[in-house]
């Protein structure tokens, strides 16, 4: 499709990150803790990618409020959450009918700390966030051979609203991620559809959506985190919460 070079502040369907259009220029900052072992090797993530795209997509239908995970090891909110943690930005983005990436930055302008490529698609994501509370819960396993940090796990056992939902791989950010974050610097809330190149269209995928919202993000352990989605001013609106455990 040929749109304008800013995103339209509407939500609607999705096409593939390599027919991203050039961005203008804009030159990201690195994270303030940039040398790390997020920042791994491309190798590493194709092996753990190519295991990925063996499993399955499962779209179970969302209806459970309480995320329930194996053994003893249970995440629920009851009315509220702790607030005090630290503010992130947090961006869904992909092709309507393609999986949704998420991008967690320190800031809109920021190079993203993580990406991670979900196995729900991004159309049926938006529209479970548009009939009521999400709950994402994200697992994995520890490895006490392994000192790595929780957001720098490779793999993930993924469930929504407390049913299993396939899996979500971690990515080193690709080129066409980072021209999403180019196009998306200068806004902190808000959800639409972003340029493509009208040369290289895709209808069978849809238009390249996002949405994007600052969330909080709550450490409760070097094996748990949390983020949840911020409305502005209290108003209402999508909900989405996103829970990291390592068991």
């Amino acid at each position: 499709m040929g749109g304008p070079s800013q995103p339209r502040n509407v939500v609607a369907p999705d096409r593939s990150p390599s027919r991203l259009p050039a961005a203008a220029p804009v030159l990201l900052q690195q994270p303030s803790h940039k040398k790390g072992s997020q920042w791994k090797s491309t190798k590493l993530f194709r092996r753990v990618k190519s295991v990925f795209r063996s499993f399955p997509v499962i779209n179970p239908p969302c209806k459970m409020p309480v995320v329930s995970l194996h053994g003893n090891h249970r995440l629920h909110e009851a009315g509220g959450h702790i607030h005090g943690g630290k503010q992130m930005t947090g961006t869904l983005f992909g092709y309507r009918k393609s999986r949704v990436n998420l991008a967690i930055q320190e800031n809109p302008r920021g190079v993203p700390l993580l990406v991670l490529e979900l196995s729900i698609h991004t159309g049926k994501l938006l529209q479970d966030m548009g009939s009521g509370l999400v709950r994402i819960a994200l697992e994995c396993e520890k490895n006490p051979s392994e000192k790595l940090k929780l957001i720098d796990e490779p793999i993930w056992t993924m469930y929504c609203n407390g049913r299993k939902a396939g899996y979500a791989v971690k990515r080193v950010p690709t080129e066409d991620d980072l021209k999403v974050m180019q196009n998306l610097h200068a806004v902190s809330m808000g959800a639409g559809v972003l340029p493509t190149d009208q040369n290289a269209e895709s209808p069978e995928l849809g238009e390249l959506t996002y949405m994007r919202a600052f969330f909080e993000r709550t450490v409760g352990s070097k094996d748990s985190e949390t983020y949840y989605m911020m409305n502005p001013n209290g108003t209402s609106g999508p909900e989405l919460s996103i829970f990291f455990v390592r068991i």
